[in-house]
């Protein structure tokens, strides 16, 4: 538009120099003015600006340059298209769950593993455009080069990975390692197409019933044994408690056995005696005893 605007500026400059040998009472001024204007639409036409995150491909005439520009201001030649191209980290989901995916509806990759059995991938990949590759993935690809070559590198990346691993595998011991494979495969088949792979993140793994079954009822099976571990232990704890408690019962019994001496059971037998006489409840001790003084009372109780 400013171009145009520059072409009709300065056709009508030429037009007023032309006419004022004609046309008489004619502003001198006009012409100039017309020039003048004709160089600002020029100038204008010549300032293009691109936006942040994103890299200008510059098409004259149909070919694409390879200098790309960044993001700022730029003088350019004014007959340059300037096609913007983002830069920026983007994410492609590919998941069963509507309305989180690029595509509406079921988009899970359906693949097969390592003994036949398929299973349903949600995965999210994060990825970039190479600014210095931008203007040969316009010119090779487009601007649709996501529908082109990142959809389809990716279902290849997965399927290709996926196949080396059994299912239960892939569910839960070695599913950072097929996510690492997967992101290997991807910064390879990106990079010759001028996109950059950041990550990968593998979001959900869906088995099928049988073999989900199968490892719910290995998961329940071994927390059945780890518990069972558990009571086994508390159990083998309470018996050595018991035998513990049984040698120190022993061991008290058999320090007071060898303490009961002739003199000590003498003095506790007189010690016995005092209380008995003291007791309110008793009239006559009788207290019959043998030379080691070993007593066989019979005391009679109750009140007068």
């Amino acid at each position: 538009m400013l171009l145009f605007l520059f072409i009709i500026f300065l056709i009508a400059g030429f037009i007023l120099i032309a006419a004022r040998k004609t046309v008489r009472n004619l502003n001198p001024l006009l012409s100039p003015a017309a020039f003048v204007l004709a160089v600002v639409f020029l100038l204008l036409s010549m300032v293009r600006m691109v936006g942040p995150g994103h890299v200008g491909i510059q098409v004259l005439f149909g070919k694409v340059q390879e200098k790309t520009l960044p993001s700022g201001l730029h003088l350019v030649n004014p007959l340059i298209t300037l096609e913007r191209m983002s830069v920026r980290t983007q994410s492609y989901t590919m998941t069963a769950k509507a309305g989180e995916g690029q595509i509406k509806g079921d988009d899970a990759i359906v693949t097969l593993t390592a003994e036949g059995l398929s299973v349903n991938l949600d995965v999210t990949i994060w990825y970039h455009l190479i600014p210095d590759d931008a203007a040969e993935v316009y010119k090779n690809i487009g601007l649709n080069y996501v529908g082109k070559i990142v959809r389809p590198a990716i279902r290849t990346a997965i399927r290709s990975a996926v196949v080396k691993y059994n299912a239960t595998d892939i569910y839960s011991a070695k599913r950072a390692e097929v996510t690492d494979d997967i992101f290997i495969i991807l910064v390879s088949d990106f990079s010759v197409k001028g996109v950059e792979c950041e990550k990968v993140l593998l979001r959900n793994v869906e088995l099928p019933p049988m073999v989900k079954n199968a490892i719910d009822e290995k998961i329940s099976a071994e927390q059945d044994a780890q518990k069972m571990k558990f009571v086994l232990q508390k159990e083998t704890q309470e018996r050595e408690r018991k035998r513990i408690e049984a040698e120190g019962i022993s061991k008290a019994q058999r320090i007071i056995a060898n303490s009961l001496t002739s003199q000590y059971l003498q003095w506790y037998y007189v010690q016995t005696l005092k209380e008995l006489v003291n007791s309110p409840n008793n009239t006559i001790i009788v207290t019959p005893f043998d030379q080691k003084l070993t007593p066989l009372l019979n005391i009679p109780t109750g009140r007068k």
